[in-house]
């Protein structure tokens, strides 16, 4: 069941006695924690009905005691467990939820982790109750992911906009839902964010960027790649090497897929990437700037100075150097 099908039934007044929320992504686990907290019940009613405890400094006991109470003037209580995972005994909570009270809604939050599925504990949460694991969204449906988020608030991004933000935050939905409502907020009554918005707003520059980089190297366009690099040199926190080589290694390992297949066209291509024709039309160019040859020493160039970037068989050369000395030897 997806986070949206259970604060549907929510709204609906449709629910299970107990809700165990788990999983490495935390945007889904805190927005229903957060519903659960102030939308369930009235504001009338939280003050009586609404228990909230922190696994850290929580006793199970005390727990179980919060659930197997009535509630007050209302027809359900919210019982809160947040923080599950840092709860001693948590094991102990099993027998409370193998007879749950009726009148009662708890909602745990287990960050991180997942229950091991062979347990009794797992087992008797999925009897009656529900079981909610968030997972994290792949870097490759980030674009989407936005996408679909922007629809739902009525707003669109052009795709390098997306592009940008993405890159700069990686797949933090926190992070980036936080500066998507920065962003709209400061839309006025525009509907369309573009990369004009994200160089004002989040402070990533349109032109010094990873994907500006990629693109100079895609062209063999050296004075430029120095050029950002420069840039990221006095803007340390812009572009970082461990986010950056990642991002490259990315794009040099899709070169290499495509010098492996027999159709090299853009049509062929573009499924790589996302049907994004600009990126399949950059990717077939690339690949008659390196050949075969090119993108294989690139490869190695770039986990090469991914080590060096840690110490490894390094003589301590600063990110920007190891930069500048590595994209001249791709190019050359």
């Amino acid at each position: 069941m997806s986070a949206q099908k259970i604060i549907g039934d929510w709204k609906n007044k449709l629910f299970k006695p107990v809700y165990w929320l788990e999983g490495e992504e935390n945007y889904y686990i805190d927005l229903l924690m957060n519903y659960a907290e102030h939308k369930i019940l009235l504001e009338s009613e939280a003050s009586f009905n609404l228990t909230v405890f922190y696994g850290k400094d929580a006793n199970w006991s005390d727990v179980v005691n919060a659930c197997m109470r009535y509630p007050m003037f209302a027809e359900k209580q919210v019982v809160l467990l947040k923080e599950a995972q840092q709860m001693k005994d948590l094991d102990r909570l099993d027998n409370y939820i193998e007879r749950p009270l009726a009148s009662t809604i708890f909602v745990v939050s287990y960050k991180e982790k997942t229950l091991d599925k062979r347990t009794k504990l797992y087992k008797t949460i999925k009897k009656d109750g529900e079981v909610f694991t968030s997972e994290k969204v792949r870097d490759y449906k980030l674009a989407e992911w936005v996408t679909d988020y922007l629809k739902s608030q009525d707003f669109t991004m052009t795709s390098r906009a997306i592009g940008l933000l993405t890159e700069h935050l990686g797949n933090d939905l926190n992070r980036i839902v936080n500066e998507l409502e920065k962003l709209t907020l400061n839309l006025g009554q525009r509907k369309s964010i573009t990369e004009d918005d994200i160089e004002k707003y989040v402070g990533v520059s349109k032109e010094y960027n990873v994907f500006e980089l990629q693109d100079a190297l895609g062209k063999k366009d050296l004075p430029k790649a120095i050029r950002i690099i420069q840039y990221f040199e006095s803007n340390p926190k812009a572009a970082p090497i461990q986010m950056v080589l990642p991002a490259l290694y990315g794009f040099f390992s899709k070169l290499y897929i495509v010098c492996g297949m027999a159709d090299k066209s853009e049509a062929a291509v573009r499924p790589l990437f996302f049907n994004n024709s600009f990126a399949a039309k950059d990717a077939v160019a690339a690949i008659k700037k390196y050949s075969y040859e090119g993108v294989e020493r690139s490869l190695l160039l770039l986990h090469e100075y991914n080590l060096k970037s840690v110490g490894v068989n390094s003589p301590g050369l600063p990110d920007a150097s190891l930069m500048k000395e590595m994209v001249v030897k791709m190019m050359g």
